[in-house]
């Protein structure tokens, strides 16, 4: 495991890792997260044993741009564009419908994939050295303390850390399904701020 800076010999050292299939952890807007390609199984597979996650449990996707949506969304609907518009980037988790192909693993086998644009720099540049959407599954064990910083983030079986700095304690993103109207965990983004926006 190395510790690189959020620059772009750190950047370049992380997406190794990650064609590599490897583990990177990375600060976002909220917490460290655990990054790897949401496309290859043997990562998802790495991903899980570095959380010791239970494996029917979905996992969040973050991209830079709406643009990054199209390898993983099959569709937007006019109220989750309106969510779009309105909170991203921020920490504003969607679930949308996912692409058919995407792994059990991603999805926990609904038919649902959970996004968001992240407004983290570091972690838009990382998304962007990758070209497409990148796991962000917070950096800690399954039920243990979010990570702030890069040392509590570099748990065993992640590769690369970029060092962020220590982040200040915020809870983590809103997660929201809009086509349902369903808070599925409150966050930073009240739920009926974002009812209001639909709303109109």
């Amino acid at each position: 495991m190395i510790v690189v800076p959020p620059d772009a010999l750190g950047l370049a050292r992380a997406v190794d890792a990650l064609r590599a299939e490897e583990v990177v952890a990375c600060p976002t807007e909220t917490v460290y997260g655990l990054s790897v390609n949401p496309l290859s199984t043997a990562a998802l597979e790495a991903l899980f044993v570095v959380k010791v996650r239970d494996r029917g449990k979905p996992v969040l996707l973050m991209v830079a741009d709406e643009e990054q949506l199209a390898g993983v969304v099959a569709e937007i609907s006019e109220r989750a564009q309106r969510c779009i518009d309105a909170f991203w980037p921020g920490p504003l988790s969607l679930l949308l419908p996912a692409r058919s192909g995407l792994s059990d693993m991603l999805t926990g086998g609904q038919d649902k994939i959970c996004v968001r644009s992240t407004s983290s720099l570091v972690a838009q540049q990382l998304c962007r050295a990758w070209n497409g959407p990148l796991t962000s599954t917070s950096a800690n064990l399954s039920g243990a303390a979010p990570a702030l910083t890069a040392q509590s983030a570099a748990t065993v079986g992640v590769s690369v850390v970029i060092d962020g700095g220590v982040l200040s304690p915020s809870a983590p993103s809103t997660v929201y399904d809009p086509d349902e109207d369903l808070l599925l965990r409150a966050g930073p983004i009240g739920v009926e701020m974002i009812r209001n926006i639909c709303a109109h």
